[in-house]
C-alpha cells in the first residue's frame, strides 16, 4: 500500500545522474513522476523503483516539443498530484565545431535544455508559492562557468541555467520554504557523451576521469535537501573552476579548445 504523500518529479530519469537522484528520492520514501521518450526505458526503471510504499508513475514526453513540456504538467494536475519537488535534469549537447554543426540539432537542444527547464519550473513554481512549498533542483554543468569551443551551444544553454536559477531564486527569498539549487557537474560517465557524439573528444579519453553519476547525484541531492543555492560535484571541479575565475576568459577558451578537441585534430 502506497503510503507517502510527497511527490518528485524528474526528468531524464531513465539513465546517469537522473536515475541515480531517482534511487535517492525513492529511497527517502518519494513517490515519483519519471519522464523520458521511451516507454520501454521508463517501464523498466519503474519497475526497478517501485516498492510496497511509493507510487512510481512513468510519463512518455519528448520534452525537446514545447507542446509536450506544458503537456506534462497538465496531465500533474488533472490526476490532482502536488509536486513537492522538481528536478530538470534532461539536457543533451552536440559536438563539433558551431560551423560546422547542425542548426536545427542545436535548436532542439535549446528547447531541451532551456525552453523545457524554463516552461516546468515556471509552471510547478507558481504552484509551489500557492502554498510557500517546494524545492528546485537543475541540472547546470560547470560548463556554465567557461565558455567552450566544440560544445559552444550546450556551454552556451548551461550558462542560461544557472544564471536563472540564481535569479530566481533571489526573488523568492520572501517565500522561506522555497529553494532553487543549481547541480554544477564536470565530465560524468554517462551516455550524454555518444548523444552528443563525443567519444573522440580529448575530453573523455580518460574514462578513469569521469565522475560517477551516483556520486554527482548525492551532491546534488544532499544540497538540494539543504537548501543550498548551487553545488559543484568532485574538488577537481571545484579547483578547475576556481582557477578559471581568475583567469582571463580568452585563455579559459583556449585551454578548453585544447581539452574538447578530438584527439586526432592537428
Amino acid at each position: 500500500m502506497v503510503t507517502s504523500q510527497k511527490y518528485a518529479l524528474i526528468t531524464g530519469a531513465t539513465s546517469g545522474i537522473g536515475l541515480e537522484l531517482a534511487k535517492l528520492f525513492a529511497k527517502d520514501q518519494y513517490n515519483l513522476i519519471i519522464v523520458g521518450r521511451n516507454e520501454a526505458d521508463l517501464s523498466a526503471v519503474a519497475g526497478q523503483l517501485a516498492n510496497d510504499s511509493i507510487d512510481v508513475i512513468p510519463m512518455v514526453r519528448d520534452l525537446f516539443n514545447r507542446d509536450e513540456v506544458f503537456s506534462l504538467y497538465e496531465e500533474v494536475k488533472r490526476r490532482d498530484i502536488e509536486v513537492e519537488i522538481l528536478v530538470n535534469n534532461a539536457g543533451q549537447g552536440v559536438y563539433g565545431e558551431f560551423k560546422n554543426t547542425d542548426i536545427n540539432r542545436e535548436l532542439n537542444i535549446i528547447d531541451l535544455n532551456v525552453a523545457a527547464l524554463t516552461i516546468l519550473t515556471k509552471c510547478f513554481l507558481q504552484d509551489m508559492m500557492l502554498r510557500n512549498s517546494g524545492k528546485i533542483l537543475n541540472l547546470a554543468s560547470i560548463a556554465s562557468k567557461v565558455p567552450g569551443p566544440w560544445q559552444a551551444v550546450y556551454h552556451g544553454t548551461k550558462a542560461y541555467v544557472l544564471s536563472f536559477s540564481e535569479a530566481i531564486r533571489e526573488e523568492l527569498k520572501d517565500y522561506e520554504n522555497i529553494t532553487v539549487t543549481a547541480l554544477m557537474p564536470g565530465a560524468t560517465d554517462t551516455d550524454f557523451f555518444n548523444k552528443a557524439d563525443m567519444n573522440d573528444s580529448k575530453a573523455v579519453q580518460d574514462k578513469d576521469a569521469l565522475s560517477d553519476p551516483a556520486d554527482v547525484a548525492k551532491d546534488g541531492y544532499e544540497a538540494l535537501m539543504a537548501g543550498k543555492d548551487k553545488v559543484i560535484s568532485g574538488f577537481k571541479n571545484k579547483v578547475q573552476i576556481a582557477m578559471s575565475a581568475i583567469t582571463p576568459d580568452s585563455t579559459v577558451a583556449h585551454l578548453m579548445n585544447e581539452q574538447q578537441k578530438p584527439v586526432n585534430h592537428d
